[in-house]
Formats: C-alpha cells, structure tokens, sequence
C-alpha cells in the first residue's frame, strides 16, 4: 500500500523578499519561507501548493532558499523544504468574452523554469505580474493551453463562491461555456461547499474535488486540506493522484462544514440578514444588494440527485483556532507536546489531550475528529462560527 500525505494546495503570498505586497489582502508576514516553516513545523503538512509563485521577486526568495542549500528542486517537480514539498502555483483572474463575471483558477507548474517560462507569457496578458490574482487579458481556452504546453496543472478555484468563481457569477449553466473539460485537471470546491452539494451537478462527476485554504494568514493554513495516497510529494505524484493514475488518488477531504463558510446562505449585503433565495429585497433594511448563497447557487444547478460512486470521504473539521475558549497560549501548549497540528487533530487520543488541556477542549477535539462539532451558518462575507457546547 502505498503511503499517504496531507496537502493544501491554496496558499497566498502576503509579502515577497523586498517586504513588498503580493497579496495585499493578505498578512505582511505571509512570506514563502515563514510558509514553508508553518507548514512543515507547524501544520504537519507534507505538500502545499502556494498560488502567487508567478512573481519573479517570489521565485527570486526561492532561489534564494536553494543557493543556501535550504531547499531543493525534485526530479519529479515541486521544491522541498525541511519536511515539505511546495508546488509552484498561480491563481489568475479570468475574464474571456464568454464569462458573465471574472473566474479564479489556479496553474501549478513542476518547476522553477517551467514557472518563469509561464510569467514572461503572462506578461503580455496581464497589467501587474507582482501581485496575486491578477485580471488576465486573453481567452480561458488560450490559457488551458498554455498551462498544458507548460507540462502544467489546471484547476478552476473555489467554484461556487459568489465573487470570482466558475458557477457564482462566470457561467450561466456549464464550465463548457468557457472553458475545455478535457484540459481541467481538478475543481477547487471552497469553504462554502463539500463533495456532495458538488455532486448535484453531473458534469463534475468526472473530476477529482480539492479542499483547500485559501489561506490569507499563516494560522489559516491547513484550514482545509486532503489527505493524498502516493509514492512522494510531488508535483508527478500530485498530478498522478487528480487522475486516479497507479493507485495515487486522494484518500479523504478534510474541509470545514459549509455552514462555516463566508457564503453558504443567501443573505442581505448590507445587513446579513438571512433571505429566501429568489429575495430581491431585504424586508429588514429595504436594501436590493443581495449576495446568493452557495447553497442556493447549487440548488438552482442541480442535475443529479444521490452520491456519486468511488468518491472519498469528505470528512468535516475546522482549524484548532475555531474551537471555543482556545487560545494562543494553549494552542502553542499543544504544539508544544504535540509537534503539529495534523497529530493534534488526527491522532493523540483522548487521554493523552487530557494531560495538557482542559476536558472541554480535549472533548472538542474529539468531536471535531468525529465531525460532530454544532455550527452556527454563515452568510454574505460573515464566517459561520462553531457553536459552544
């Protein structure tokens, strides 16, 4: 049997080697080596996919880690880093003629050349190269293929949200109004969403589904993540497990439940009030700016009832930090004993926790492991929130 590794393959850049934005929305100490520590001493994360790595002052900090013999490339693509291979991505905006709205996809490259390739083409396609998710000006299909010519990943991003995704606002009705099916190698769900509200629509039966981040900070890291069987991390490995190839395949998705989402229900803009889905106005405040839920979304695309064969688990869970009264000093007490938040979560038992931590939060520990944690929905750009026992 072949062994098993945990990924999340959305991480942003907050700031590159020059302590300039990447991200702007992101944390200022969101750089690519304090990710690479986070997540190999930290997380317990084995491969991570970081999604700003277009930018040339980034792939400059890169080569930096790899002069100082702190880093090294793999034969079979990705940078390895202590315990942890990273995979050299990019998120993009797109906008072709046949979009309704703007569609985030992510592109995974195997290597640094291969990456800086892709940046001197996208140079011609779009305004500022330096920063993250930037509007590429071309059709979605010219940029599957360029991905593809690159020996590179393709991955529409967090599909259902309602700003910037494949089903919020980009299509009517199909990906094919936009992009090749044959060129997409996986699709992102989102916090909002899990493998079954996925599985209402037939046409993404066919793909392998990702739970990941979307991290803006070095705490969300790991806030969802799968868990890959494969001989290594790597980026052949990587691309082997999307396509169910030799036995690699991903094994379980670990995401949070999609009520903790920022947009799982529909609600008013302006006042989160909580609204049906064909509200036009929100009886509250009278106001017309009205953001459709995730869940909605889904419903008003549904083509398929029941689970679709041979998909994996998806199992429910939160980041430690979403667990009530758990701080900073006794999340650092359980690194502390622990190592990493991936042993905390998947394997100290019960009466080991109880020799660090209170019995409330061992108990919530345990009952985020078994999925059974009460949540309290989100809606309209609010986070949902675990609800206190």
């Amino acid at each position: 049997m072949l062994p098993s590794y945990f990924a999340d393959m959305h991480i942003h850049i907050g700031r590159d080697i020059f302590n300039k934005p990447v991200k702007i929305t992101a944390s200022k100490n969101l750089t690519i080596t304090n990710i690479l520590k986070e997540a190999s001493r930290n997380k317990g994360i084995q491969l991570i996919g970081v999604i700003d790595c277009q930018s040339p002052n980034v792939q400059l900090e890169l080569k930096k880690l790899i002069d100082q013999e702190l880093a090294y490339e793999l034969n079979d693509g990705g940078i390895r880093f202590e315990e942890v291979t990273l995979l050299l991505g990019s998120e993009i905006e797109v906008y072709d003629e046949n979009c309704r709205g703007p569609i985030h996809v992510l592109c995974f490259l195997p290597s640094l050349v291969e990456m800086e390739k892709f940046s001197e083409w996208l140079i011609t396609k779009m305004k500022n190269i330096t920063l993250s998710s930037q509007r590429y000006y071309g059709s979605a299909k010219d940029l599957q293929y360029k991905v593809k010519e690159l020996s590179g990943i393709f991955i529409p991003a967090h599909v259902f949200t309602p700003y910037k995704s494949l089903y919020g606002k980009g299509v009517k009705q199909s990906l094919n109004e936009v992009f090749d099916p044959d060129l997409i190698d996986g699709i992102e769900l989102g916090l909002s969403s899990d493998t079954y509200m996925a599985d209402q629509i037939k046409e993404l039966h066919s793909y392998t589904y990702l739970t990941n981040s979307d991290a803006h900070s070095l705490a969300k890291i790991g806030r969802e993540y799968q868990e890959i069987q494969m001989s290594e991390p790597s980026f052949k490995e990587f691309n082997y497990a999307l396509h169910q190839v030799k036995g690699r395949k991903i094994i379980r998705n670990f995401g949070m439940n999609p009520k903790l989402g920022k947009y799982h229900k529909t609600v008013c803009d302006q006042c989160l009030h909580y609204l049906d889905s064909d509200s036009t106005v929100c009886p509250e405040c009278g106001s017309r700016k009205i953001v459709k839920g995730v869940a909605d979304r889904i419903g008003e695309l549904s083509d398929h009832t029941g689970e679709v064969e041979l998909r994996p688990p998806y199992m429910y869970q939160v980041p430690l930090e979403y667990l009530p009264k758990l701080g900073p000093k006794t999340y650092k007490k359980l690194l502390e004993h622990f190592q990493t938040e991936m042993n905390i979560i998947h394997h100290v038992p019960y009466e080991t926790l109880l020799e660090v931590v209170p019995e409330h939060i061992a108990q919530s520990i345990i009952q985020m492991r078994e999925g059974k944690l009460a949540i309290i929905a989100g809606g309209g750009g609010k986070y949902g929130s675990v609800a206190e026992s």
